[in-house]
């Protein structure tokens, strides 16, 4: 009989999963006995590791302080400083951030924001949102309507209109829908790093051009920097990574490490500006749990940690060593190519690879200890930044045996 709990992007009808009882630094238990590292970082947002007490107490010690919500009249200072830590973390100058619990509904707060700015300029017909294919920005309306992963929109049902997709290498392809509607689009959503579609770093100039449009047509730019953020691409953002400066960006995962649920929105200071223009303007969105006060108690111990750690240089040199690894398995034939920066990467297999065959290399990488993540043709890892190189060559050397076996 399956369990009582309904599993995420899993099958209903499955039984039998593996059940974890323990984690600590970089590894996993489960109830068997079996010991994994985990080179995935859970789902792509442990950036500190497992059993880092110093978050906990934070957790805890809140919890017993406070705990409201910051919905008006509300306000607390654990709250407003975990916003000013990551504002000034961020690229983005005299930015606010708003909180909330997710990704998914980071990605939406973004979408609703970018329709009510243009509604607030004056131009209500602004509705088009832009979205690359591959693209992943959680599963909530807007987010699944995001979606640049065409199985992930299937058989919902009608999802939010006015949403447009475009090749997610080929620039030529936004040129030419800015072109024809430039006068019409609200804003552009893109990962700097495209991440759950299989690990894609932008092509040198695809993200500075998406820039120059926005601008050029009066468009907000987003970026989905859910999995990027907090030091996953060797900068704190991706943004400053690439050098390329948003309207808005989403944040999630690395942002507590998982500690708490937290997500939320950078809005750069000319969004603040077009929504504090008017006194009288009331922005009608918010979740109960938005700027929790143990989800932000934990945001704030899990920066000190990384900043004490240096754990966002860390993830550059986590990257040497991958890319060295996974290239040296491109030359020995096991890989067709690498794809990757910072601390997040994926190996693609040989050519004519299928799902099924990615799955049974990473259950047969499970088996010997290893934890990644299978995506079609590739297997990635976005590795907690405190992983040590022993155990990056110990990932390396399940997977390329787990691919001749």
């Amino acid at each position: 009989m399956p369990p009582r709990l309904l599993h995420p992007f899993a099958k209903p009808a499955k039984d039998g999963f593996r059940n974890l009882v323990k984690s600590e630094g970089v590894r996993l238990w489960d109830d068997a006995g079996n010991e994994y590292i985990d080179a995935l970082g859970s789902l792509w947002y442990c950036q500190v590791g497992y059993g880092q007490t110093e978050i906990v107490d934070a957790v805890a010690k809140q919890l017993g302080t406070l705990n409201y919500n910051v919905f008006d009249p509300w306000a607390n200072g654990v709250s407003e400083e975990a916003a000013a830590r990551i504002a000034d973390l961020s690229p983005l100058d005299g930015s606010r951030v708003f909180l909330c619990c997710s990704g998914s509904e980071s990605v939406d707060t973004a979408f609703k924001i970018a329709r009510k700015v243009a509604h607030l300029k004056g131009e209500p017909d602004r509705q088009i949102m832009v979205r690359r294919t591959r693209g992943y920005h959680g599963v909530n309306a807007a987010g699944t309507s995001l979606q640049g992963i065409a199985p992930n929109r299937e058989d919902w049902g009608d999802l939010v209109p006015h949403v447009v997709e475009v090749d997610p290498d080929d620039i030529e392809s936004a040129a030419k829908l800015f072109a024809e509607h430039g006068d019409q689009i609200a804003g552009v959503i893109s990962e700097p790093v495209q991440g759950a579609g299989g690990v894609f770093p932008p092509s040198p100039e695809y993200l500075r051009r998406l820039r120059e449009m926005c601008d050029k047509a009066g468009s907000l730019l987003i970026f989905d920097e859910v999995i990027c953020g907090f030091g996953r691409t060797g900068s704190w953002f991706a943004s400053q990574t690439y050098d390329v400066q948003p309207d808005l960006i989403t944040f999630a995962k690395g942002a507590t490490s998982g500690y708490q649920p937290l997500g939320g929105v950078i809005l750069s200071r000319a969004v603040c500006d077009t929504f504090e223009s008017d006194p009288e303007f009331l922005f009608r969105h918010g979740y109960t749990y938005s700027g929790h006060p143990a989800s932000a108690a934990a945001a704030i111990a899990n920066i000190d940690i990384i900043e004490r750690e240096g754990l966002v240089d860390r993830a550059n040199e986590i990257g040497v060593r991958f890319e060295a690894g996974l290239s040296a398995m491109v030359g020995d034939g096991l890989l067709n190519a690498v794809r990757g920066v910072g601390a997040i990467w994926a190996g693609q297999l040989p050519e004519g690879t299928e799902p099924a065959q990615t799955i049974a290399i990473r259950d047969n990488m499970l088996d010997n200890g290893v934890i990644c993540r299978p995506i079609g043709d590739s297997l990635a890892f976005c590795p907690p930044l405190v992983m040590t190189d022993d155990d990056i060559d110990t990932v390396l050397d399940v997977m390329a045996t787990a691919i001749t076996h």
